[in-house]
Formats: structure tokens, sequence, C-alpha cells
């Protein structure tokens, strides 16, 4: 797997490089934002500390996706709430916080790039009340204007939309969205979720109390 590391401490950056590597990983390590920006493109996965030199790695996170879905994890030292709502809602994958173990983090790799490994049918849409998904194209419209939404707001809409009218449990959008239920932290979901019904505009997204949610039909 391509990995591009952006991470402005040397002995961090080479030791995560060695520990990836080791486990078959093709790594570049970056010390800057604007090499993300400028190499994004060559990886399938993105390490991104926030506390780079040149650019704050949320405004790298900002910038990248408006051109890119790759997967980016996020592995900084801040641990307060607002970076990793920030964070996920700009778009991250998931967020790591210093020192990681390293066990854990190939995990959340795996995790996280599993799911751009699955394909849905192509040719295949769910519409309803005017609202259309087209799983094939990846495209959401509604009242026929286009619903811009990040990669993995489609996918939990996506999940949701393959079982409509059906309690969906968070275990099962996880596993869907990110590969592994256990994986991934709780927050994440909620997160994307509160961002998907504020784009939705409308109250399609049941919460089934103490289980999970459901697409009204």
């Amino acid at each position: 797997m391509r990995t591009l590391i952006a991470e402005d401490d040397e002995t961090l950056g080479r030791s995560l490089r060695d520990v990836l590597s080791a486990n078959g990983h093709e790594v570049t390590l970056v010390g800057r934002g604007e090499d993300v920006l400028l190499r994004h493109a060559e990886a399938q996965v993105i390490l991104l500390d926030l506390g780079l030199p040149d650019i704050d790695g949320l405004e790298v996170l900002r910038k990248l996706r408006r051109v890119d879905d790759v997967v980016v994890i996020v592995l900084t030292a801040r641990d307060d709430e607002r970076s990793v709502v920030l964070a996920l809602r700009l778009g991250a994958d998931d967020y790591l916080t210093k020192p990681v173990r390293l066990a854990e983090l190939l995990a959340r790799i795996e995790a996280s790039a599993r799911r751009y490994r699955r394909s849905a049918p192509d040719g295949t849409a769910y519409e309803a009340g005017g609202l259309r998904i087209d799983f094939g194209l990846r495209e959401v419209t509604l009242d026929g204007s286009v619903i811009h939404l990040t990669p993995i707001e489609f996918d939990v809409l996506a999940a949701l939309a393959r079982r409509a009218g059906t309690a969906v449990s968070r275990e099962v959008i996880q596993d869907e969205v990110w590969g592994d239920a256990f994986v991934t932290k709780s927050k994440a979901l909620d997160v994307h979720l509160h961002q998907l019904r504020g784009k939705l505009g409308r109250p399609v997204i049941t919460t089934i109390r103490r289980f999970g949610y459901r697409l009204e039909p």
C-alpha cells in the first residue's frame, strides 16, 4: 500500500516509516503540509500530523478534500474534542492521538483502506420522496438538486439506503463503511451522521435508541 506520512518530527517519522515498510507499505515521508498537497496523488493512505510547520494540518485536510478522496488518518498530539470533531467533519477517515500503539495504527490503516476496495453494483439506485442515491455514480440528488457529500457521508447513507425502512445497528454501519465495527471510534459515525442530516435538510434518518438508525422510505 502506498502510504504518505506527513510528520515534522524526524525521529517519529522515521520510526513510522520503518514499521510500515516492514509491514509491506511503500512509504514516502514528508515534513510539510505543502508536500502533502503536491504529492497526495501518489498515495493510497495519508497519515497526517496537524502540527506541521508551514500549514496547519486541518487546512491541509480542507484543501485536500476539495480534490481527492484518498484515505486520510490524522495522527496528532492534539486530543481536544474540537480538533477531533473538526477533522472528522472535514473528511478525515480516522483520528488517532500520539503516542499511538503501532499494532493499532496498522489495524486502523487496514480498516480505513478496506472500504475503498469495495465497489457498489453499477447501475443500481435508491429513490423515494425526492431523494435519489445512485450507487454506481456515487451521486445523491434531492428534488433534482445534487447534494455534495464526502466519501464517508455517502457510504453511511448508502448503507442505510440499501436497508431502507429497516433498523440498522451502529455496528453494521461501521463494519460496512470502515471495515471493522470495533476498530472505528463511535464518535466518527456520530459526526458524519450529523453532517449528513444537515445536508439532507429533512428528517429522513431516524435514530433507534441504543441500537442504530433507519432511513425512512
